[in-house]
């Protein structure tokens, strides 16, 4: 009887192990077809993308086939612009605040292909975006604003793929960040921002601070931010971007420090320098004491001008005295190639 029990145990052994090989070898779930595109908590999917001096670059938007095993068959994906979305993410995020509103990328700015190929034994397709960010009209892309370029998977006539059907799968809203080595976020707990009395010449009451400023692309050499503590999301914010622009010391042969050039976009902030004030760089890479592949990349600005606020009391402009330093840090992984890659946003 013990034997007959041990062969019955033996056989149902061997079924159990039979039927969880097959289980591995067959597909799990539905393979549906996705994008690539974490959503960050602003509802977008941010793209860092290098300024290039002719201002074309391209991005790969990888789309995916889910599931448990590697496709069988080819995929010829379609991919559309999708404004819709869009338009649903910014009335759902600024409900009436126009001003406040992601804007759609011009479509003279960017080309891709009508379809992405996904080969038979893989699972993942690159679709190339070639984006223009040259000068157009004379005048280069105005990162004041926030530019997405919002992306569907479009339904197959034939049926030969499922788009996924969950919203942020199948769709994409890329939100355009183009940089070059002097952009990104600034810490500015050292700058100080005082108010300013013409008449004494000297600056008023203790200084404001804020922590951090962002630094816009403007060209290869050049950033934009906004003046002394101006918000990003100031509905006339455009009026106090302040261009810098980096100027190499020549006797620098590895162009690690130099000058900074300031100059207004809008002249009624009347953005002066004192005359005996030099705006200057330095720029340093440190390696770090722990993880010897990770590089820390430090862009430093020492800074002093004045300008004036014209919008908060429209009939009287305060003046205001901004001096310190901002301070950029970029971290890079040296062991991965793609430099967009390696920066660790």
């Amino acid at each position: 009887m013990k034997k007959v029990y041990s062969y019955l145990m033996i056989a149902a052994s061997l079924l159990l192990s039979a039927a969880c090989n097959d289980e591995w070898t067959d597909e799990q779930y539905e393979q549906f077809i996705s994008i690539k595109a974490p959503v960050n908590s602003q509802g977008n999917t941010q793209i860092n993308i290098r300024y290039k001096e002719n201002g074309k670059v391209t991005y790969q938007l990888p789309v995916i086939v889910s599931g448990s095993t590697m496709s069988e068959k080819d995929y010829n994906v379609r991919v559309n612009v999708d404004l819709d979305t869009l338009n649903e993410m910014n009335i759902a995020r600024f409900s009436e605040r126009e001003e406040l509103y992601y804007l759609p990328l011009d479509a003279q700015r960017y080309s891709f292909p009508e379809t992405v190929h996904i080969s038979s034994g893989e699972c993942v397709g690159l679709l190339n975006i070639d984006f223009d960010l040259s000068k157009k009209n004379g005048a280069e892309l105005d990162l004041a604003e926030k530019w997405i370029l919002p992306l569907t998977i479009t339904d197959d006539p034939s049926s030969a793929y499922q788009p996924n059907m969950r919203k942020h799968y199948r769709k994409a809203l890329l939100r355009i960040m183009p940089f070059n080595d002097f952009s990104g976020s600034y810490s500015t707990t050292s700058m100080k921002v005082y108010r300013y009395d013409e008449a004494e010449e000297k600056t008023v009451g203790d200084p404001m601070v804020d922590n951090s400023r962002t630094a816009f692309v403007v060209n290869e050499d050049a950033v934009f931010f906004y003046a002394g503590l101006m918000d990003e999301e100031l509905v006339k914010r455009s009026v106090y971007k302040i261009k810098a622009t980096f100027i190499p010391d020549p006797n620098d042969a590895e162009k690690m420090s130099g000058t900074v050039d300031l100059k207004a976009f809008d002249s009624r902030i009347d953005l002066k320098i004192p005359e005996n004030a030099t705006i200057t760089y330095a720029r340093s890479v440190v390696k770090d004491a722990i993880l010897p592949y990770i590089e820390h990349h430090f862009v430093t600005i020492r800074l002093e001008y004045l300008f004036s606020d014209i919008t908060s009391i429209e009939s009287t402009p305060i003046r205001y005295n901004v001096v310190g330093t901002m301070l950029l840090e970029r971290k890079i992984n040296t062991q991965i190639p793609d430099e967009e890659q390696a920066i660790e946003w």
